[in-house]
């Protein structure tokens, strides 16, 4: 795993993380005690002061109000934190534990454990900055500013804390999950066929074995790989550049991951460079990976039609999901095609690779269940009313396949 690429990967991580937003707050919170003490200490240079009633706090009382604001914030980030808690085992248990990563991204919950985090950080910053000058000569000082400055972020507080008890249950809501996953699919989709759309040129590939194989340093999920940066090197050193497993399949130290046609060897710089351009992780993500979308909406069928749980209604709204991320793949602006172009060719993503990951993958589970199966076939009828040409053999050979279940032949 190389440089390049490890940075990109990170970060995708930070943006996915459930520490990087609440910690930019916390610093924003010290920042903001820093100033706001600034103020207090330089009244004079404020345009407009408030009313002498409105900052007549004295030392103790001053005191004792951050104290207690910054005592009943952190006792309220607990509660908050162990429903968090609950929600994701829950939904792991329930829905699959590939899905967790959908509840530590959502910034709802990020932003409110940031607020409350960051409140405690300011009141207690600001606690400690008030005297009352009664020994050792010390000068009385108290931050009026400074203490309505806390009130008002106590009152943001009480307003997250609303927020939060009403998010956590929709963010567990079963329909809320799975729109989230067909959205950001179709998205990614999108994404996809619009990066196309300015391909490179197409070149004649060399027939002759390729000249060298450039491996992984260490074993993991492919989570990442910069195409423009390949595409740099071979037209650089005019070499022909195969990307051998797809985005997200799981390599070791012995996996060919490029195959490079060059004139000449490459040196242990030029392989280094090739190294760098993919990232290499400990599990599978949604990054240049639609399919992982899909395998997550798979899931939760699989999961909703077990013996266990016997939803069928869960089944039938990922179905949905996953017909009109199909629908996308096959009309939104020409398709998604295999095509590759220029000194370098991957594993790309198309209908038949994408179809292949969704209603075959839960035909197991959904022939059985006749309400279920019914509903697929008809999904698989209205995407081969709207599909291209190309695409409707594969979905016409699934609606046949679930047309010609015989459950009693099973049974």
């Amino acid at each position: 795993m190389g440089k390049g690429a490890l940075l990109l990967k990170l970060l995708q991580d930070v943006r996915a993380s459930y520490w990087f937003l609440p910690s930019i707050l916390v610093l924003l919170g010290l920042v903001l005690a820093s100033a706001m003490q600034w103020v207090d200490r330089n009244i004079a240079m404020l345009p407009v002061g408030l009313p002498a009633d409105v900052i007549a706090t004295q030392a103790e009382g001053a005191r004792s109000l951050l104290a207690v604001i910054a005592q009943s914030i952190i006792g309220v980030t607990g509660v908050m934190f162990s429903m968090t808690i609950v929600a994701v085992s829950f939904a792991s248990g329930n829905f699959g534990p590939r899905l967790i990563e959908n509840f530590m991204r959502d910034q709802g919950n990020q932003w409110s454990l940031g607020i409350l985090i960051a409140t405690f950080v300011y009141a207690i910053v600001v606690l400690s900055s008030v005297l009352d000058g009664v020994t050792g000569g010390v000068t009385e000082f108290v931050p009026q500013y400074s203490l309505l400055v806390a009130l008002g972020l106590t009152l943001l507080c009480v307003f997250t804390m609303i927020y939060f008890v009403h998010h956590v249950p929709e963010t567990i809501n079963v329909s809320r999950i799975s729109a989230s996953l067909g959205t950001r699919l179709e998205a990614q989709l999108r994404g996809l066929i619009d990066a196309r759309s300015d391909p490179h040129e197409p070149v004649d590939w060399p027939t002759r074995a390729a000249s060298v194989h450039v491996n992984s340093v260490r074993s993991g999920y492919i989570q990442t790989c910069n195409f423009e940066r390949l595409h740099d090197l071979a037209d650089t050193h005019n070499w022909y550049i195969e990307m051998e497993p797809a985005i997200g399949d799981f390599i070791n130290t012995e996996t060919h991951v490029f195959a490079v046609w060059a004139g000449d060897a490459l040196t242990d710089a030029q392989i280094t460079d090739l190294q760098d351009c993919f990232a290499v992780g400990m599990e599978r993500t949604e990054n240049q990976n639609p399919s992982f979308l899909a395998h997550q909406l798979v899931e939760m069928i699989a999961r909703a039609l077990s013996p266990g749980v016997n939803d069928p209604y869960t089944a039938l709204d990922c179905l949905n999901r996953l017909s009109a991320a199909l629908t996308v793949a096959s009309v939104y602006d020409g398709g998604l095609d295999g095509m590759n172009t220029g000194r370098v060719r991957h594993q790309v993503l198309d209908f038949e690779r994408l179809f292949s990951v969704t209603f075959p993958q839960c035909a197991q589970y959904i022939k059985p269940d006749d309400l279920t199966r019914k509903h697929a076939l008809g999904l698989l009828e209205q995407l081969a009313a709207v599909a291209r040409t190309s695409d409707k053999s594969v979905i016409s050979a699934e609606i046949e396949q679930l047309s010609s279940y015989d459950g009693a032949t099973e049974r």
